[in-house]
């Protein structure tokens, strides 16, 4: 049978999701509880990978296997043998036709932002960190020049591995309490290091240090070198994808609500 599991990790102390031969990654721990519980090596595929330091509340999963547990059972088994840092929400059965990454109808991210004269400090890891003040409407402007589809080769780190840079960019929302912004993303898939380069421009607009329309001329630049840099990996969360609800995948975990 095929299970799905919806996965969520705080990754401040991890090389990322996807495997490497440290064995410090998302993935190297998950497949290594799932294997003291089943007795068995465990090969998992994601739904998207994350980066070094970058948190996840949905990243979801699946793998194919003989065993026939019950859905809590693989919870509890898996998450008795995994880090602190790294916990299984759920788990459903579904059949052999469910593919994480490809059934996916969109993915989605937020990236949590302290707007302070002060750097933060319970919060160190799990934010990122802006010394000056920010106006929503001048990065509101900017965002929208970016929704639809586009060529988003000037906020794409040079290792990306995606057959193409066009993605289509469905949802940019900015919220703000208190001190914390959140910027979600929602688009059909994200190059690497799309999100913090974009967030890296939206600071900047933000700030003052450069106009709305700037936003406009880095992509239609489709050069790396046209953006600011790279943004912090603190802050960012994979909110998890959607699916088709046909496949009776949760659209969330309770820690959604928990941030900023």
């Amino acid at each position: 049978m095929r299970i799905a599991l919806g996965v969520s990790y705080n990754g401040g102390a991890y090389q990322g999701w996807q495997s490497q031969s440290s064995g410090l990654t998302i993935q190297d721990k998950l497949e290594t509880a799932l294997g003291k519980f089943t007795a068995q090596r465990v090969s998992t595929l994601c739904a998207g990978r994350t980066d070094a330091g970058v948190h996840g509340l949905m990243q979801v999963v699946h793998f194919d296997t003989e065993l026939d547990r019950d859905t809590y059972s693989w919870v509890r088994g898996t998450n008795a043998n995994l880090p602190r840092d790294i916990a299984v929400q759920w788990a459903v059965k579904t059949s052999r036709e469910f593919h994480c990454r490809a059934s996916a109808l969109s993915r989605r991210y937020a990236y949590v932002l302290l707007e302070s004269t002060i750097r933060p400090s319970v919060e160190f890891g799990r934010v990122g960190w802006t010394f000056g003040a920010l106006d929503h409407d001048t990065m509101r402007q900017a965002a929208d020049i970016l929704l639809g589809e586009h060529d988003f080769s000037s906020f794409r780190a040079s290792q990306c591995q995606a057959l193409s840079p066009i993605k289509n960019l469905l949802e940019i929302s900015l919220s703000k309490r208190g001190a914390y912004w959140r910027i979600e993303f929602e688009a059909n898939a994200f190059l690497h290091h799309m999100i913090r380069n974009i967030m890296g421009c939206l600071v900047q607009i933000g700030q003052g240090k450069k106009p709305p329309e700037w936003m406009a001329e880095v992509l239609a630049a489709r050069d790396r070198k046209a953006a600011a840099p790279t943004f912090s990996p603190d802050g960012l969360y994979f909110l998890g994808p959607r699916y088709d609800p046909k496949w009776g995948m949760p659209e969330r975990t309770p820690a959604y609500d928990a941030l900023p």
